[in-house]
């Protein structure tokens, strides 16, 4: 990064990759771009306290391990990361376990967003990266140019960010989308009738695998964190209110729909987050314009019923950042001229699975007796059949290629 002008008020940065937003996938375009010696600066509204603390997602797909791994950046997940190599299925008061590792040779493992949040900070400022927290970006301009601009305010001051392309990776309420003329691109989005009221406990798993419950009551999860960390979800109304759910309700719901198997209960401990999360499918196309690029929850947005939301968004900058590779190493502009169709095609892959997942799992919003009769029959389906259960097992693992 550099800076122009005389003095510090009429001060202009320069770099050749704008990065708006600190997320997993801001953060690992611009590591990325380091390492093929590409520059960037990363520009987050919050604070550093805050991206490095939020608890998002924590399933990393096996090509998302092996990004973390090439790239240098697997050590604490070696040490912290837990490898699970199937999932539970709970349904008509039986247990049904998918082995996946088994079906597809490939796993998943269980590691915090917030942490891989953290290992790219830390990695980024270790390789003396540009990372500008607290600068709001407000407004992109001169996308259809040679120049881009991204204007953004900082410790109470407006400044600007030259670059060559910017990288839009700020989510879904980001200024990056928005700045696409109107007309060019086309959002397709369905909302769900119900939430996600998610819990995290102090409490030591009682699980050593993901549970998915399917219960006349709703859908339930149980996750796991780390050894002495637990993930709950319940299923509750889209309108619901987390003051309805003290402490105690969520227990016993929990225990309803998850305390199914004979012989098996849960671990209760103090409740340290909840949260109700609606949910909600959205996919934009294209995913580029001019000098523009999205990538993740900017562009699209699955139910976290597949574990795919942080893991579409490496995938996405993984395309990027061989992208920009090309075109400042070899003047090549065919992957970036292709990355939307490129990222589309796994975007909307993961959309079928989440949309599979969360319809087979969840009781609707009026109970109907039909949709009850199907979802019995495909959890049977996946629990009697080695090609049905390869299916799920292959894309919750994560496909190779799409």
């Amino acid at each position: 990064m550099t800076r122009n002008g005389t003095n510090e008020e009429d001060a202009r940065m320069r770099t050749q990759v704008g990065i708006v937003g600190a997320g997993p996938a801001g953060l690992m375009l611009s590591h990325l771009l380091h390492l093929h010696g590409i520059e960037s600066v990363v520009l987050e509204c919050r604070s550093r306290e805050y991206v490095e603390q939020r608890v998002r997602a924590g399933v990393l797909e096996q090509g998302s391990v092996d990004l973390l791994h090439r790239t240098g950046l697997a050590d604490r997940l070696l040490r912290e990361g837990m490898r699970h190599e199937g999932i539970e299925l709970r349904f008509d008061g039986e247990s049904h376990r998918v082995p996946m590792t088994e079906l597809t040779g490939r796993a998943i493992t269980v590691y915090g967003q917030q942490e891989v949040v953290k290992d790219l900070i830390a990695a980024r400022l270790a390789a003396g990266g540009s990372l500008l927290f607290e600068a709001d970006a407000v407004r992109l301009d001169g996308l259809d140019s040679d120049s881009p601009v991204i204007h953004f305010r900082r410790d109470g001051r407006d400044e600007e960010l030259h670059c060559d392309f910017v990288a839009g990776c700020d989510g879904f309420h980001g200024v990056s989308r928005g700045a696409v003329p109107d007309g060019v691109l086309r959002a397709y989005e369905r909302t769900y009738p119900f939430a996600w009221l998610g819990v995290l406990a102090a409490a030591p798993p009682a699980v050593d695998e993901l549970v998915y419950a399917n219960h006349e009551r709703g859908f339930a999860l149980y996750s796991l964190r780390s050894p002495e960390i637990s993930r709950l979800y319940l299923q509750v109304a889209p309108d619901e209110e987390i003051a309805a759910w003290p402490d105690e309700r969520i227990w016993a719901e929990l225990r309803t729909r998850l305390e199914t198997v004979p012989g098996w209960s849960l671990n209760e401990g103090p409740v340290l987050e909840k949260s109700i999360t609606p949910m909600r499918s959205f996919v934009v196309e294209p995913m580029q314009w001019q000098r523009l690029f999205l990538a993740g929850d900017a562009v699209h947005i699955v139910p976290p019923t597949g574990a795919k939301g942080m893991n579409l968004a490496l995938a996405d900058v993984a395309l990027l950042g061989d992208a920009f590779a090309a075109w400042y190493g070899q003047q090549r502009t065919d992957l970036l001229e292709t990355y939307s169709t490129t990222a589309l095609r796994r975007v909307w892959r993961a959309q079928h699975f989440s949309w599979w997942m969360t319809s087979m799992l969840h009781r609707l919003e009026k109970d109907d007796p039909y949709e009850t009769k199907l979802q019995a029959a495909t959890l049977r389906y996946v629990a009697t059949s080695a090609a049905y259960a390869t299916s799920l097992a292959e894309n919750y693992v994560g496909l190779p290629e799409v």
